[in-house]
């Protein structure tokens, strides 16, 4: 009896800790801690934004303190903590945690080494100018609003935005059970993606994708693959690993440095640094002799010194392995959508953005409209009355009281109130003749504008065209371009940067096994000599050619359908000099009856280079080298062939070369690159060289030749020569040219011509992989039309295949040859 009257209820204390827990989690997830997917703000965002229109806090007018607004803020809307609220805003003001600050401060508002802002009575704020389109038409009851805690005053619930927040800014936030974490974007992409979808309507994921290309994070980085933005844009979910940028430089002393000028979005410089310490001191990571915060008011600068004899490349990339110089941001697109929260995708996300926007001219418009025909309504009071001037002022006049005037005057012309107060209220100004013309314009205006906002109301492609064009206009004033770059392949730089420099030699057979060969195991010889025996291949398997490269180059391997694949050196598999190599079957995925027949080592696809193809039968073509840059797994048509035509040579030119084409029977013909135009990929080509008979000759080498070298001749059985470039008559593309070396039983058909130095080697492989590497200063410059000298002894049933030019890595002096005679 006694609870009953002292109001106790008596309750299950399991019960009522689950309900009392419920409640608490709903309010932290749907008021505090989610942001609302319509303007992408958290409770507390929108309130600080709010409190500071409010107090007309704009970009255009003077700073406020920043402990006026957070005490407007407390005191109206947000009755938590000031740090809270003061921490909030300082987020929306810090240029490196927001993409597009919201907020524009002036004092300290913190760094990216950790340092916390100074107190608010210190710092100065207002909004900035990109805010203004957050708050755009909020006083035309574009959005509800809802009393305040105490209900003393009313608040937004969502801002009635035409800035895509939630994207561009990004968001996180920990609730209860549930958080989220949505990566910043650029403007630009976002409302492009936004106007396709009000243009198209139905799309798909991977066409919004077409414009928004992924997250743009305030600090720059790079974003390393295209997977983690994929998964995330589709299901709301998806790690996407993002890399500081960093180089390496070469110092006066020899020595290396990294210099980083970029890190992963909310990575804590300071923190960085002392972790890469912390690692060298413990041993985990060495060659390190000292780090350097160079950082200033222009950007970010780490100088990390390499010790000498070092390779920074693979310091560097243990940097990105064990610290936050590569980072994963985990992308988590929970939002409150209409009061619930929800995982959604990119494509969900703008499309709730897009109708909330709609929503917004929809109720601007109707507002806009019943304020219209308010006004219309008093515009025809105060046309009747301008109508009857005269009879109106009698009435005025001759009225004892306002209230007698108003009575006489609703009972002669049928006025409303309003139109009858609007009368009284006119002054004496306005009877003139000019003021009168200007109530009948406003009225004939007013309907026009009643009119164009009803049929706004009544067209919905005429709501979406608003939008867009407001949109557009948002783009114009605040788009930039993108920070963040995006590498397609995450992979290839952890790779490349475990794989130390080198100059290697890739050798390849004529039943596909290819492999890569450091080039110290070769050493220089004298002419003539038996060689160092080279690759254990199968029986009736020859070396094809081999070629110098780094382990960093590109190679483009063309095949016999007139198709490029493209890999790193480093990919291609490493083995000894006696080694058989692995199948290319292995490497690439290619069609039954495709063989490579061209490999081009390249350094980088320059964009004012050129990738130069010569077929067996003749014909030429080139292509720009920057068109081979980006190769699928699958290749790329590199060459239209015509039937039982392949390529033999593939070069790199400078657009200004001279070009040397020559044949298996020994004629050669030298043009300028300039005979040859750009074409494209698929394109066929042009004739290069005419052949005597095309049944019996064919072509075997083209050169891109130096004035200052010579060209050295080599037939299969081992005799050539080199001779001066003047001894080739210079002609037209498509000549039969002139006799490069006369052929015979004993010299055998030419299988290469090349443009060597005098103070280079030259490399010869044969058919059964035996190589002999020899200077060509040891050979003297002959006549054109001569069969040459013995450049390396051939054995029975045994002929050269390939020729090429290493590099010059040790220093044993070359044997004079005291003989040069040539053979008649």
């Amino acid at each position: 009896m006694l609870q009953e009257k002292i109001g106790i209820v008596s309750a299950n204390i399991n019960d009522e800790m689950k309900n009392a827990y419920l409640d608490y989690a709903m309010s932290v997830i749907v008021s505090r801690a989610l942001p609302d997917v319509r303007d992408g703000m958290k409770p507390v965002h929108r309130r600080v934004l709010y409190a500071m229109y409010e107090q007309n806090n704009m970009h255009n007018k003077p700073f406020k303190k920043s402990a006026r607004i957070v005490g407007d803020v407390l005191g109206k809307y947000h009755p938590h903590g000031d740090s809270a609220v003061y921490g909030a805003l300082v987020r929306l003001a810090q240029d490196f945690s927001m993409r597009y600050p919201l907020i524009e401060g002036q004092g300290n508002f913190g760094s990216i080494d950790g340092d916390s802002a100074a107190a608010m009575r210190y710092t100065e704020i207002r909004l900035a100018k990109i805010s203004e389109s957050l708050m755009a038409s909020i006083e035309e009851d574009t959005v509800d609003f809802g009393p305040n805690y105490d209900n003393s005053e009313v608040q937004p619930l969502v801002l009635p935005t035409v800035l895509p927040q939630l994207l561009i800014n990004g968001q996180s936030g920990i609730a209860v059970g549930m958080a989220t974490n949505i990566p910043p974007h650029n403007l630009g992409e976002i409302i492009d993606a936004l106007i396709h979808l009000i243009e198209k309507g139905k799309t798909t994921v991977e066409q919004l994708m077409h414009f928004i290309k992924g997250p743009d994070f305030p600090t720059y980085g790079m974003i390393c693959g295209l997977k983690g933005i994929q998964d995330a844009y589709r299901t709301g979910r998806g790690s996407i690993v993002v890399r500081g940028r960093a180089v390496v430089e070469s110092t006066k002393g020899g020595r290396e440095q990294i210099i980083v000028t970029e890190l992963p979005y909310q990575v804590n410089k300071l923190t960085w640094i002392e972790k890469i310490a912390e690692l060298v001191k413990d041993e985990e990571v060495q060659g390190i002799s000292d780090i350097r915060d160079e950082s200033n008011k222009e950007g970010i600068r780490v100088v990390i010194e390499i010790k000498k004899g070092e390779n920074a490349e693979v310091i560097l990339n243990h940097l990105y392995k064990r610290t936050r110089l590569q980072d994963s941001f985990g992308v988590n697109m929970v939002c409150i959508v209409r009061g619930v929260p929800r995982l959604l995708n990119i494509k969900e996300t703008l499309e709730y953005f897009l109708e909330h926007r709609l929503e917004v001219i929809t109720r601007r418009t109707t507002y806009r409209l019943r304020k219209a025909e308010e006004r219309l309504h008093i515009l025809e009071g105060l046309k009747i009355a301008v109508d009857n001037i005269d009879k109106v002022v009698a009435t005025i006049r001759g009225a004892e009281s306002r209230d007698d005037a108003k009575e006489k005057l609703i009972s002669a012309y049928s006025l409303s109130d309003k139109q009858v107060t609007a009368i009284l209220d006119m002054r004496l100004a306005q009877l003139t003749g000019l003021e009168r013309d200007k109530i009948i314009a406003e009225y004939q205006e007013t309907l026009a504008i009643i009119a164009d906002l009803k049929d706004i109301l009544e067209k919905p492609e005429r709501v979406k065209s608003i939008v867009k064009e407001e949109f557009i206009n948002l783009k114009k004033l605040h788009s930039d371009p993108r920070r963040t770059e995006i590498a397609v392949d995450a992979g290839e730089v952890d790779i490349a940067s475990l794989i130390p420099p080198a100059d290697v030699f890739v050798t390849f057979s004529s039943t596909g096994y290819i492999k890569r060969v450091n080039q110290d195991e070769f050493k220089t010889q004298n002419r003539a000599g038996k060689g160092k025996t080279g690759a254990a291949l199968k029986e009736n398997d020859v070396v094809r050619f081999t070629f110098h490269a780094h382990t960093h180059d590109y190679v483009l391997m063309f095949s016999n359908l007139g198709k490029v694949y493209s890999f790193k050196v480093y990919e291609l598999p490493e083995a000894s000099a006696t080694a058989r190599g692995k199948s290319i079957n292995q490497i690439l995925t290619m069609s039954s009856n495709e063989q490579i027949t061209a490999m081009l080592p390249v350094k980088e696809f320059a964009e004012n280079k050129h990738i130069l193809m010569v077929t067996r039968q003749g014909t030429i073509k080139k292509t720009e080298l920057s068109s081979f840059s980006n190769i699928r797994s699958g290749g790329l048509r590199a060459v239209t062939l015509e039937d039982g035509d392949t390529l033999v040579s593939v070069k790199i030119t400078s657009g200004k070369d001279e070009i040397v084409i020559a044949t298996a029977n020994g004629q050669a013909v030298r043009f300028d690159e300039d005979d040859v135009r750009s074409m494209g990929r698929t394109a066929k080509g042009v004739r290069g060289i005419t052949l005597d008979d095309e049944d019996k000759d064919y072509v075997v080498a083209a050169e891109v030749v130096k004035p200052e070298e010579s060209l050295l001749v080599v037939t299969e059985k081992g005799y050539g020569k080199r001779s001066k470039l003047e001894e080739y008559r210079k002609t037209s593309r498509g000549a039969k040219g002139v006799k490069a070396i006369k052929i015979s039983e004993r010299n055998g058909k030419v299988i290469s011509m090349m443009s060597v130095p005098s103070d280079g080697d030259v490399m010869f492989t044969t058919n059964t992989g035996r190589v002999l590497r020899i200077s060509v200063s040891s050979l003297r410059v002959m006549g054109r039309v001569t069969q040459g000298v013995c450049l390396m002894r051939i054995l029975e049933d045994e002929k050269i295949v390939s020729v090429s030019m290493p590099s010059e890595f040790d220093e044993t002096p070359v044997t004079p040859i005291e003989s040069n005679e040539e053979v008649e």
